[in-house]
């Protein structure tokens, strides 16, 4: 091959990814569109609010290298946000999910400036610690109730004119969330800046003396990550009419990196697939008990033993080996 062929091809390689990830996104609206007449809809609006927030985290740990163990600081502070401004002020559900976003979006600016100065074990022991000190806040504060969390949140009516009572229109208005959330992911992983985070998360030191202001441009993913998480967790305070301490622990943390592991870290469908599998075992296999984490914890070795780069990138590699054998 030529020198010159070789820009044609990765241009061509580039076309054919985004056509595949655009035929995969119109499959996902028209089954999205499909399921709540097949499943159950507080299932499916559950999966949709993780699987948002494994997105987000994966945009920091998938394409910044940067892995985080407190983002349920974001998603779980921002549900009560929403919650109380929702139920306590009277705003309506747009306002709550917007301030609640902007509050992930403002702890993600605070713990993100202080956090992105160390790198490996111990930024992800930084954000713990900062995650357990907002835990230990919304166990305190006087507006998230403590223990009993902020119950009765009522969904009202989106921008004054659709009401959001109904499981049917809840559903189909955190679907959109969701596909308003992916698209932005996937404009913001294929933009210039994208690029410049993945050269980043492959050879910072390269970043460094190629001029880039590394520690801006992470701080910048790092706010995003925060705000989607916190537009999820919003999203699902309204969702189950409820916020609570189980959002905010660190076992919601937890949670999210399997989901994105199991994914697969670095694609854009993998945090969302590995949202639905970890949703689905909890639900389904609910009636269980105690062994529910134990199937959990099997089916996670399992995947990490035949699915090193999770379930959707062994699929995109096999995929790129049929196509390498055929060229």
């Amino acid at each position: 091959m030529s020198v010159n062929t070789v820009p044609a091809a990765r241009s061509t390689r580039g076309q054919k990814a985004a056509g595949l990830t655009m035929i995969g996104v119109a499959i996902a609206i028209l089954v999205g569109l499909a399921a709540p007449h097949v499943i159950y809809p507080v299932f499916l609006m559950k999966a949709l609010c993780f699987a948002l927030f494994a997105s987000g985290f994966n945009l920091l740990l998938g394409y910044v290298g940067l892995l985080s163990f407190g983002h349920a600081a974001y998603f779980g502070f921002a549900a009560y946000i929403c919650g109380h401004v929702v139920k306590v002020w009277g705003l309506s559900p747009e306002i709550g999910i917007l301030l609640g976003t902007l509050t992930g979006a403002a702890l993600g600016f605070v713990i993100g400036g202080l956090a992105i100065r160390r790198q490996g074990i111990y930024f992800a022991m930084v954000t713990l610690a900062f995650a357990q000190m907002v835990f230990f806040l919304a166990l305190q504060a006087p507006f998230t109730g403590g223990e009993d969390g902020i119950q009765g949140i009522p969904r009202g009516m989106l921008f004054g004119l659709i009401s959001l009572h109904d499981d049917m229109t809840m559903y189909y208005v955190v679907f959109a969330i969701f596909l308003i959330g992916l698209l932005f992911i996937h404009r913001v992983i294929h933009s210039p800046f994208g690029q410049t985070l993945k050269a980043i998360r492959e050879n910072e030191q390269r970043a460094i003396s190629l001029g880039y202001d590394v520690n801006r441009y992470k701080l910048l993913a790092f706010v995003l990550s925060s705000a989607i998480a916190g537009l999820a967790g919003s999203t699902k305070a309204l969702v189950f009419q409820i916020a609570t301490l189980t959002d905010v622990h660190w076992h919601a943390s937890g949670e999210v990196v399997l989901m994105t592991l199991l994914g697969g870290v670095g694609t854009v469908f993998g945090p969302t697939v590995g949202a639905f599998l970890v949703t689905g075992i909890q639900n389904y296999f609910a009636q269980v008990g105690a062994w529910v984490t134990i199937i959990q914890g099997g089916i996670f070795v399992a995947c990490v033993l035949l699915f090193r780069r999770g379930i959707v990138g062994e699929y995109l590699a096999f995929m790129e080996r049929r196509r390498s054998r055929k060229s």
